[in-house]
């Protein structure tokens, strides 16, 4: 029986699976990998690091499977927006600069200027994303930039190395391509005139491949760290996003996914590339499967929130093993809309579009709200963010949204589940096989070794669905009220924020002329 390995290079850490020709998981592994923060803003990993744990937690997963003689391929997913530098010899000359980290920002408002032509051609609006930092290496750093060959992200790094792969054999799968700020997403190229206008060294850029071609074999150094075998074909794999929407089996126009982890992430699959040229909010995108594409937006931090509220406004709960199920049934509790409380869900900053002095706020709390309150508030702000999203899709020709596909952590929360399908009016359907990135390479390596004869219908077989959560039509007319006042919010708020960007911890805060 061929199997396949399929390794996601997370923001947290390190995923590994080995996966049977019908989808089932044989063994799995997962390891974390440390986030620095060497200054305020500034978030990094170091890619050797990944990529000693990718071998690692590979390692781990061909053990529990039993199954070491017998991989007919791999292929690795990673974190989309950040980008590693390589040097000559393929080696990293800086550390891995994150999606997290918000160095860049002088040089999003810089590419802003163009932002119209930049999203109808990409299909993002500048962001944390690949040509923002580029420019932030060259102009801040410019020793370091003159000795990075190419850059290219995390999974594409992993997976070169590992094949042996030359600075010149350095890619890139047109996955990442709204990410780059700098192609053509449309046609899947390098936009020159992109790239001249922001002045990008075209050198420095990757090749762009599919994600299911072969970019090389394990060699026998590759070999004695990951415990694959020498010679097993390497595809080039795909963003962490594309993957999961893959392994999720949204391949389809009409179909959606809610990615509910550290960041919350929901795109729907449309049936061309569809620029969010008007709101400048959703990013166009290519998905795995051809002629695939998915409008997108993520909250950064959506997930994160939860945690902080765990651990700060819940803390005598947090080293409790169902502290989210207890904070759930106090949710539960609480009416539709919180009595009046609404959560700005942008805790980490507002990515789309760029906002990035924004933060979590609730406005309308009195004294008779409590934790129940607070914590209902949070998961709802997700699900209104989602519904303003769906609009602005739906505005730009995406079509009918039929249901939507929950993965992630948050996806294991009922209560969650039905507020974001009362809140939207559309089914939500959690996945059988939860592990979307690792299923979503795998499939990609089956593809790429010729055993599946399309990615798209190899995932409507991997995959299966679960038990629909069926939105209620009571409360998502409750919900559809309080759009109105949500969508206000980002508006009345925005003045307030950019206020307090110069404001020391402790002074007073006057507006900003």
């Amino acid at each position: 029986m061929p199997v396949f390995v399929g390794c996601d290079l997370g923001t947290m850490g390190s995923k590994a699976a080995v996966v049977g020709d019908d989808g089932t998981i044989l063994g799995a592994a997962l390891e974390e990998v440390p986030l620095h923060r060497p200054r305020a803003g500034w978030v990094e990993q170091d890619p050797l690091e990944i990529e000693a744990s990718a071998h690692r937690v590979i390692r781990r997963a061909l053990d529990e499977s039993g199954e070491r003689g017998e991989i007919s391929g791999i292929a690795f997913s990673g974190q989309m927006s950040g980008i590693a530098t390589i040097g000559a010899g393929f080696e990293p000359v800086t550390h891995y600069d994150s999606w997290l980290d918000t160095r860049c920002e002088p040089y999003i408002d810089r590419m802003a200027e163009w932002a119209g032509r930049v999203v109808e051609l990409s299909g993002c609006p500048p962001t944390y994303s690949h040509g923002p930092k580029m420019l932030w290496w060259r102009h801040e750093r410019p020793d370091a930039y003159a000795q990075i060959e190419r850059f290219v992200p995390i999974g594409s790094f992993v997976a070169a190395r590992l094949a042996g792969l030359q600075v010149a054999d350095a890619f890139m799968d047109r996955t990442y391509l709204h990410f780059t700020n700098l192609a053509d997403t449309a046609s899947g190229q390098w936009s020159d005139e992109l790239i001249a206008l922001f002045e990008i060294d075209p050198a420095r850029l990757p090749r762009l491949v599919e994600a299911v071609d072969v970019i090389g074999e394990v060699t026998a150094e590759a070999s004695s760290a990951s415990g694959l075998p020498r010679g097993t074909p390497i595809a080039a794999g795909a963003g962490d996003t594309a993957a999961s929407a893959l392994g999720a089996a949204v391949v389809r126009p009409g179909q959606a996914f809610d990615a509910a982890g550290t960041a919350s992430v929901f795109g729907i699959c449309v049936d061309g590339f569809r620029p969010d040229t008007a709101a400048r909010t959703l990013m166009a995108t290519r998905g795995v499967a051809p002629g695939t594409f998915v409008n997108l937006a993520f909250v950064n931090g959506g997930g994160l929130a939860l945690r902080w509220f765990r651990d700060e406004i819940a803390s005598d709960l947090a080293s409790k093993p169902d502290a989210y199920a207890t904070l759930d049934a106090l949710a539960a509790n609480v009416p539709p809309g919180s009595e009046g409380l609404l959560w700005f869900p942008h805790f980490q900053g507002r990515v789309l579009p760029p906002q990035p002095h924004a933060r979590g706020s609730w406005v309308g709390l009195t004294s008779r709200h409590t934790r129940g309150h607070l914590f209902r508030s949070l998961l709802e702000g997700i699900a209104f963010e989602y519904a303003e999203w769906a609009r602005l899709a739906a505005e730009a020709g995406s079509g009918d949204l039929r249901e939507t596909r929950a993965i992630g952590g948050g996806a294991a929360s009922a209560l969650w589940n039905q507020i974001k399908a009362d809140v939207l009016g559309i089914d939500w359907i959690p996945v059988v096989t939860q592990e979307c990135g690792v299923l979503g390479d795998a499939i990609i390596a089956a593809a790429a070794t010729g055993h599946v004869r399309d990615v798209a219908s190899a995932a409507d077989s991997w995959q299966r669905a679960g038990t629909a959560v069926r939105p209620d039509a009571e409360r998502h007319a409750i919900y559809d009220r309080l759009r109105g006042a949500y969508r206000a919010l980002g508006e009345a708020l925005t003045p307030v924020f950019r206020a307090m960007v110069d404001a020391p911890p402790g002074a007073s805060v006057e507006e900003r002329s």
